[in-house]
């Protein structure tokens, strides 16, 4: 594999993420239908775009993994205060980390977490929060590697329909 860096987002590589952010958005929607968005026409611009206003924000971190100049993976992640709501003192919360099917199995998202972990250690960061879906069973697998544990479990049901 050639050389493989991790950097900081820049407005330059909107439209990659924003491709990116689509394929998280129909991967979750494929292993529920009933509880995650499925993916639009218009979902890549509007991946791009939310992202985007994210990027000059000092509490966010947006970074990607590139490979050969291109974009093949990011990671998104916010320091959080207290969050009575989940019962969380302050913490780092990774929203996001999706690489390129492509270019899955190579040690990219273990990078871009690691690195992800790092810089928000050194914003502060005590501990990183994140969650996956139920059925995204490797990205689980990588998670409790990287020494994450379970302490939620989100559970949901229809009202209304029969």
């Amino acid at each position: 594999m050639s050389s493989l860096v991790i950097r900081r987002a820049t407005s330059a590589d909107l439209p990659t993420l924003g491709r990116l952010g689509a394929l998280l958005v129909q991967q979750h929607h494929d292993f529920d239908r009933r509880r995650f968005l499925p993916a639009s026409t218009r979902t890549p611009h509007q991946y791009a775009e939310f992202l985007g206003s994210q990027l000059d924000d000092p509490d966010v971190l947006v970074l990607v993994a590139e490979q050969d100049e291109h974009v093949i993976g990011y990671t998104f992640a916010a320091m959080e205060g207290y969050d009575y709501k989940s019962l969380r003192g302050p913490a780092a919360l990774l929203h996001d980390v999706l690489v390129d099917p492509d270019h899955r199995g190579h040690g990219v998202g273990r990078r871009l977490l690691d690195e992800a972990m790092s810089m928000m250690q050194g914003r502060g960061a005590r501990q990183i929060v994140l969650s996956t879906a139920e059925r995204n069973e490797s990205a689980q697998r990588l998670f409790a590697h990287m020494g994450f544990r379970r302490t939620m479990v989100e559970m949901t049901r229809e009202i209304g329909t029969e």
